[in-house]
């Protein structure tokens, strides 16, 4: 890493541990006040530094995480999609945004024209993490004519016609998201790009696998209070030690490919490479939830806090992963190669 990239990774750290004591949406604030949402863009030529900082917060605290993850990510987006755009910096300092392009099936946005013409949304979002407190946000929205299209677009949520209902979210793991249904009646909104131009764009599957970093950093976490643990006379204890290294050291490096690969082709399809990392994470994720507790027994589960919160946090969040149809379109997309590529 450059020396940029370390002072960065020193200040969000030092920053963090101001931020333990703080509700999510709170440590979001003071990371933006302290510009440490100023992270490199994906495919820019530092895809690396700004994976390693989203697992330095998912280490932290995965809530927090994904906040600032969707935060990030809008920022990134507001740039590939409106550079030389007004809106790319029409927010206000310090806002909070957020991207909500999860579509549940019983909950989807409607666009439409107002009396001037312009460009309204009506209808529910669903799984709106931080919908209380961001200020903005970008959605994917439906014209009536283009039903397989989505519209991406940039609303401003402190306003009339914006209620954010939280009484649906009843999870345990992740609950300090947040997360929301937002139902929007006759809202302005501002268009960003064309219908389809969200899920076209380069930056979609590279921000598709940094999502998986926030992931792998929290699996870190955990495995860390392993390696704390871990003595000569617990033979148990390193026989999982090592298989959790074996799976977080492949992760890692498969990461770094990844990254570097992405910023050497900036603009190229990045589906395969995405899914490719987020399934292994998500794989070894799994790994080291299954061995770190079995090794280490009931008591950080009951009497350490922050391993509790992550134990219960990590499954949720993972599950942003499509499982198995996500390994069916990867393998779709290998079957297109001659050659994968599976050779060291």
């Amino acid at each position: 890493m450059n020396t940029l990239s370390c002072r960065r990774e020193a200040r969000l750290q030092q920053a963090l541990g101001r931020c333990a004591e703080r509700a999510p949406a709170e440590a979001l604030r003071q990371l933006v006040a302290l510009s440490l949402d100023e992270l490199p863009l994906p495919g820019g030529g530092a895809t690396l530094a700004r994976w390693r900082a989203l697992a330095l917060v998912g280490a932290h605290d995965l809530s927090l995480a994904k906040l600032y993850e969707g935060h990030t990510d809008a920022l990134a987006i507001l740039q590939e999609l409106c550079a030389g755009n007004a809106l790319a910096t029409s927010a206000q300092p310090g806002s909070l945004w957020a991207v909500w392009a999860a579509e549940a099936p019983n909950a989807r946005v409607q666009l439409e024209r107002d009396a001037r013409g312009e460009p309204c949304l009506n209808g529910t979002k669903a799984w709106c993490s931080g919908a209380a407190d961001v200020e903005h946000a970008l959605l994917t929205a439906w014209w009536p004519d283009q039903p397989t299209q989505p519209q991406l677009i940039a609303v401003a949520l402190r306003q009339p016609g914006v209620v954010v209902d939280a009484q649906s979210w009843q999870a345990v793991g992740m609950a300090a998201s947040a997360s929301a249904s937002v139902r929007f009646e006759q809202v302005p909104a501002v268009l960003v790009g064309q219908p389809g131009d969200y899920l076209r764009r380069p930056g979609f599957w590279q921000g598709g696998a940094g999502v998986a970093a926030c992931w792998h950093g929290a699996a870190v976490a955990l495995a860390q209070a392993l390696h704390h643990a871990a003595r000569p006379d617990a033979p148990l204890r390193l026989a999982a030690l090592g298989q959790v290294d074996v799976a977080l050291s492949g992760t890692a490096a498969l990461m770094r490919e990844a990254a570097a690969w992405i910023d050497a082709h900036p603009q190229a399809d990045t589906q395969a490479v995405a899914l490719r990392v987020r399934q292994a994470v998500e794989h070894t994720a799994r790994r080291v939830l299954d061995e770190v507790p079995r090794a280490l027994g009931a008591v950080p589960l009951c009497l350490d806090a922050g391993f509790a919160r992550r134990a219960a946090d990590l499954p949720v969040f993972i599950r942003q992963s499509h499982g198995a149809r996500d390994d069916a379109a990867l393998g779709g997309l290998l079957c297109a190669d001659a050659e994968p590529p599976w050779m060291p």
